[in-house]
């Protein structure tokens, strides 16, 4: 089974990720707490972290019956073939988003650059793509999304 990217309506993405559990499909719909400010009164909200993307974990065979799916437009593509995100990407992402250490993640639009490999901390070993480690910020590329994922952390251990 392969983990693919669903392209789905803007503002769908919990509703989809809802409905795709229900059918017994295996989802990632990667969320983080942001709080929003109004006249009269803040407010902590969970927000997509990819914006109309929705992960999915399925057979080849299964692909098409995400589609019975209100919200669902299509799958990503990459080199004319369905999106496929390795495995070590989702648990990179899983383990951002439940790090303690880290207190904002952003994501950028992804500009090709050097593979490298990361030598310390959390991610250690983890490869990628245009990978900038400095004092208070990782960035892991995602490839086979096209995007670069930044954390700022606070404290990063040499």
């Amino acid at each position: 089974m392969n983990w693919y990217v669903l392209y789905v309506k803007p503002q769908t993405e919990k509703k989809v990720a809802s409905a795709l559990e229900k059918m017994g499909v295996e989802v990632f719909c990667p969320t983080l707490e942001e709080v929003r400010v109004w006249s009269d009164r803040k407010k902590k909200i969970r927000v997509p972290l990819f914006k109309s993307y929705v992960f999915v974990r399925l057979n080849s065979t299964e692909r098409q019956q995400v589609f019975a799916v209100h919200g669902v437009v299509r799958y990503l593509f990459w080199l004319g073939k369905p999106a496929i995100v390795r495995n070590e990407e989702i648990a990179a992402i899983q383990n951002w988003l439940s790090d303690d250490a880290v207190t904002e993640v952003r994501v950028r639009a992804y500009q090709p650059g050097t593979e490298v490999k990361i030598a310390s901390g959390h991610f250690k070993g983890q490869k990628g793509v245009v990978q900038e480690v400095g004092r208070k910020k990782l960035k892991m590329a995602i490839k086979s999304l096209g995007v670069i994922v930044e954390a700022r952390l606070k404290d990063l251990v040499n």
